[in-house]
């Protein structure tokens, strides 16, 4: 909280202080100094001095820490992914001069992918209990699916990018309390890359809804690569059947497909996927994605975006975790460090973190024949119940706009829900 930082300084580790010290004796750039070296090494990238890069990387890799402030976290992570561009890009250069290099053993990339796998979804756990941000999106499009089906007798949830299905639970609970006689039946189509965690997905939903006495059925959809599969092929593998109330969930997924097209035709392949989901008829389809400009193709645009982005991100960690945290730990390097990594060394179409504004969002659904609904009171109180309960600090804001509610950190707005049929 903002008001126990005095005593998370008492709490470091003695290595922290001492760094610091360094910091202060000259032997590293101060903090306030760091982020600027940051956007020179990024320049120096973008002008392909490549030596001159390196040098710099090497003095923030060697002067910053995981384990410090925000702004210190948040250099070593910016380090790191313009460590990975700048080797991607001499990497290319070397191949263009040279032959290919033998491939690596399938079977050892096949279990670093699994390990990362693993990781990743620990990371997303982490996330979802120690930050506001996918509670907040969840929430707020639950309430928008609840108010759009009730009174439906059969419900079925198109959900995008299931994961754990931490969402649904909720819902599954709202449902089951409002009910009046006999409750609906809920279906959810669950999108995922991997069928076994969709799968371990669908037997911890089943096991819930069996408590709250609900009828309920779980079809996973699996889809290793939601970009390379078409709009057409996954629409036309979910299951529709009379009389059910269609809500389709896109929670932090849009922006993926963005990259179907590299940095040139994305609009028209998400445009293609929109038209799809309209031409199902949904009641609603709720839309929950970053405040960042992240998709701009040029380098040092997206790289300034990004590094505004995740220093509110990290500066809301700051204020409301012990610095000794290991949650925070795993979700800075991995969830977060996966996204600034994509960002900044990612190009064309393997860069999957292809964030944008609500304009955008707004703007696509409206060129998609979608009208935005807008969220009730109730969305707005429920966020501020979440936000004084869970994360009680002052630097997260709530502003209800465009009929669509944005959380942010210190006015800097971070994630929008929003609403459409």
């Amino acid at each position: 909280m903002l008001g126990s930082l005095n005593s998370h300084e008492e709490e470091e580790d003695p290595d922290h202080h001492h760094r610091h010290r360094r910091f202060r004796h000259g032997f590293a750039p101060p903090a306030n100094h760091m982020r600027q070296l940051l956007s020179s090494c990024a320049e120096l990238i973008s002008q392909s001095d490549y030596a001159a890069a390196a040098r710099v990387i090497s003095l923030l890799s060697g002067s910053s820490s995981p384990c410090g402030d925000s702004t210190d976290r948040l250099v070593h992570q910016f380090a790191r992914a313009l460590s990975l561009k700048l080797n991607r890009v001499t990497f290319h250069n070397l191949l263009l001069c040279s032959p290919s290099p033998s491939s690596s053993s399938s079977s050892a990339s096949t279990s670093s992918s699994r390990e990362e796998e693993a990781l990743q979804q620990t990371s997303y756990l982490y996330l979802n209990q120690i930050t506001p941000f996918i509670r907040f999106c969840h929430l707020t499009a639950n309430q928008a699916i609840l108010e759009a089906v009730d009174g439906h007798r059969a419900i079925h949830i198109l959900d995008l990018d299931t994961m754990q299905g931490v969402q649904w639970p909720p819902l599954m609970q709202a449902i089951a309390d409002r009910r009046h006689g006999d409750p609906p039946s809920i279906r959810i189509t669950g999108v995922g890359r991997d069928l076994n965690t969709l799968l371990r997905t669908g037997d911890r939903l089943r096991l819930f809804a069996q408590s709250l006495g609900l009828d309920f059925r779980f079809d996973p959809l699996p889809v290793p690569d939601p970009v390379v599969t078409t709009a057409q092929s996954l629409l036309s593998a979910v299951t529709l059947l009379p009389g059910e109330a269609l809500a389709v969930n896109c929670v932090l997924y849009l922006h993926e497909l963005l990259s179907g097209g590299g940095d040139d035709d994305g609009d028209a392949v998400l445009l293609a996927f929109l038209r799809g989901i309209r031409a199902m008829n949904p009641r609603v389809v709720t839309v929950a994605e970053r405040e960042g400009s992240h998709n701009h193709p040029a380098f040092l645009r997206r790289f300034g975006e990004a590094v505004e982005h995740y220093a509110a991100i990290f500066d809301s960690l700051e204020a409301t975790l012990p610095p000794g945290s290991r949650e925070r730990l795993s979700v800075e390097q991995v969830w977060f460090g996966r996204e600034v990594a994509d960002i900044v060394a990612g190009e064309g179409r393997e860069r999957r973190e292809r964030h944008e504004r609500f304009e955008k969002w707004a703007e696509m659904m409206r060129a998609s024949g979608f009208s935005n609904v807008p969220l009730s009171p109730f969305a707005l109180s429920q966020a501020k119940l979440l936000l004084r309960l869970h994360y009680p600090s002052e630097g997260y804001q709530l502003q209800l706009l465009t009929d669509s509610l944005f959380l942010g950190w210190q006015n800097k707005p971070l994630f929008s829900v929003s609403s459409w049929n």
